[in-house]
């Protein structure tokens, strides 16, 4: 039978979300960011789950948007990087996607179409990534009306929305509102996961509410409980061997920790070839028989140690959280020196997304 590594994904918990990104919205309508395979959570069962609460989707790229339409979902999607070859502009108008065009080649390709899709344009306010920058919108939208191309709206990202303290977020909304003035009948799409929270912050007519969905937190010094979001996936494996380990007895690649003291010890079937990352370092915690434990030494491609000490009944067999319900995602990402976002959508195709709401298998 395989192993018992599996990733256990909440879908009431998305809903829930969701549902608090929608509030935090405001005025605004919040279209649910899905990239990545959902964020790792899986794409097509995620676009399910959200496809009563939602009208709108945005993905990277066109792969995305027809793992959508392959579910039969009608709903508006949006393609955040826009299209990637001229050929792309046919299958959005024929899909009824909506690219955000943030180059111009990409213009070109829309104006030289023989059908055009509806479109976004992406404004570089400050983060210096994509966008048009705001001296160049006249021209390009004079150019997009010449052609007849269809304008939905305007879009920016924020680079420090997550940071408190910092004025770079309301600079650019500053810079964004002057640069789309002149087209006063637009739709407006600024905010980002980190914008639901922060006080004040317009969010105009659409936010974009990522990683929260996922119930990780967008906000550095604060887990996503602490904002209200419920956990979305459950990482979990089980115990595989038990022993107690001598005083002066190293553990794993490099012999990174040694025994001080008598230490029972327990090897968990999991590791950096199922997305675990491989810099989580000792200490990291874990839950095992109602118990925290922590890591000790490296994590190996399939497997990783932890000490038993807080939990010296544990046996093989017993399952065990990575991360989920007791152990915020948060928390490991902090001591894996990187961010939820990461350890979400890094869990690897060979972990089995096992699905449930309310109790019952999805």
């Amino acid at each position: 039978m395989p192993r018992h590594t599996v990733a256990k994904i909440d879908l009431d918990a998305l809903r829930h979300n969701y549902r608090l990104a929608r509030e935090r919205a405001g005025d605004a309508i919040a279209m649910a960011v899905i990239k990545a395979d959902g964020y790792g959570h899986g794409i097509r069962a995620v676009a399910r789950a959200l496809a009563a609460e939602t009208d709108c989707f945005a993905v990277a790229c066109l792969e995305e948007a027809l793992a959508i339409r392959d579910e039969g979902l009608p709903h508006t999607v949006v393609l955040l990087e826009g299209v990637h070859a001229a050929e792309d502009v046919a299958s959005c108008q024929r899909l009824g996607l909506e690219p955000v065009l943030h180059s111009h080649h990409q213009t070109a390709w829309l104006t030289q179409a023989s059908a055009r899709p509806r479109s976004w344009i992406k404004v570089n306010s400050g983060m210096n990534r994509l966008g048009f920058a705001p001296a160049e919108l006249t021209e390009v939208m004079a150019r997009l009306a010449d052609a007849d191309c269809p304008v939905r709206g305007f879009m920016t990202h924020f680079a420090a929305a997550d940071e408190a303290d910092n004025p770079a977020t309301e600079a650019q909304t500053r810079c964004f509102q002057q640069a789309v003035a002149p087209w006063p009948e637009a739709e407006l799409s600024v905010g980002n996961s980190a914008a639901h929270f922060r006080v004040g912050q317009p969010l105009f007519d659409w936010s974009r509410p990522g990683v929260m969905l996922y119930g990780a937190s967008p906000l550095p010094e604060q887990m996503g409980t602490e904002l209200g979001l419920k956990p979305v996936m459950t990482l979990e494996s089980e115990l595989i061997a038990v022993r107690t380990l001598n005083p002066g007895d190293a553990v794993g690649y490099g012999q990174t920790w040694i025994a001080e003291r008598p230490t029972p010890m327990g090897i968990v079937a999991i590791g950096y070839g199922d997305g675990y990352p491989r810099h989580a370092g000792t200490g990291t915690p874990v839950w095992v028989k109602g118990r925290r434990a922590s890591l000790i030494g490296r994590v190996s491609m399939d497997m990783l140690a932890v000490d038993l000490s807080a939990a010296p009944a544990a046996r093989p067999g017993d399952r065990v959280e990575l991360w989920g319900e007791r152990i915020p995602v948060d928390e490991v990402a902090r001591w894996a020196g990187t961010i939820g976002y990461e350890l979400l959508t890094g869990v690897t195709a060979r972990v089995p997304r096992l699905y449930h709401q309310s109790g019952r298998n999805a």
